[in-house]
Parts: C-alpha cells; sequence; structure tokens
C-alpha cells in the first residue's frame, strides 16, 4: 500500500474534521472550501458519457487506471455538489476496484450528509457514489478478463 490511508482511515480524518465545526453553516462552507480545492478538470473529459445520471446539477466524472488502482476526477457546475464529489474522490481515489466496491462509506452518515442534504442533493450524492462503484466493477471485470 507505499503508505497510503486505507479507505476507512480516511473515513475516520473527515469524521474528525467535521466534528471541528459546531453548526450546519459552518460544515456547508468547508464542503464548498474542499470543492474549491478539486483541480480543475479539462475540457475534453466534460463529455456527456462523463455525466452523472440522476444529479440535479450537472456533474462528470473520469477515470484513471494505473497499476490496478482507480483515480478518479471530476467538476461540477454547483459548489455544493463540487464539495461532495470531492470528499468522495479523497476517500476512493487510488485504490483498487475491490476496495472501492466493497467501501461502506459510512462517513457520509457519520458527518450526517444523508440528514442534511436536501433530497435532490441527496440522491445526487448517492448516483456519485453508484457511479463509482459502477467504474470499479467494470475495471474489476475488465481487468480479470484480461488476466485469464
Amino acid at each position: 500500500m507505499e503508505g497510503k490511508q486505507t479507505i476507512q482511515e480516511t473515513e475516520q480524518e473527515i469524521i474528525e474534521e467535521f466534528a471541528l465545526f459546531d453548526s450546519w453553516d459552518d460544515k456547508y462552507e468547508y464542503i464548498i472550501d474542499m470543492g474549491k480545492k478539486l483541480p480543475v478538470l479539462a475540457e475534453e473529459f466534460k463529455t456527456d458519457s462523463n455525466r452523472v445520471r440522476g444529479c440535479q446539477s450537472t456533474v462528470w466524472l473520469a477515470t484513471d487506471f494505473k497499476d490496478g488502482r482507480i483515480y478518479f476526477k471530476a467538476d461540477s457546475d454547483a459548489v455544493i455538489v463540487k464539495g461532495l464529489i470531492s470528499m468522495l474522490i479523497r476517500v476512493l481515489s487510488g485504490h483498487t476496484p475491490d476496495e472501492i466496491i466493497h467501501a461502506p462509506l459510512n462517513f457520509m452518515g457519520a458527518i450526517g450528509m444523508t440528514t442534511h442534504l436536501a433530497q435532490t442533493r441527496s440522491n445526487g450524492l448517492l448516483s456519485m457514489v453508484k457511479q463509482m462503484k459502477h467504474y470499479a466493477l467494470a475495471y474489476k471485470v475488465k481487468n480479470e478478463n484480461i488476466n485469464q
């Protein structure tokens, strides 16, 4: 793992960061700040095939597969959503397809995302997770076929 944190360790880090904030206004501000730190996604990746379905706002999600690990990059036209996808990238990017597929992603409930987000945003968050896990499954199947 060359010093890379586990998914659970990164989730725990995020839970601890959110525990520092007293109000949801502060938590939203933090989410927006995380989104602002997301590297700019090149225009070539802002295609219809990279769009995440089920999100009210526009979200693009692209992947790279190197050395058995998946690396995600994304962008959104909505600041909160950009922050949410940046958290998911922080947790899942750089891990193997199996790790991503089996990641419970408990941090979302632990920090209150599932209860404080509007229903449409909550659905969008689930769509992003589903898309990331779908990519992981596709890479896993593709890899198994190559290695047979």
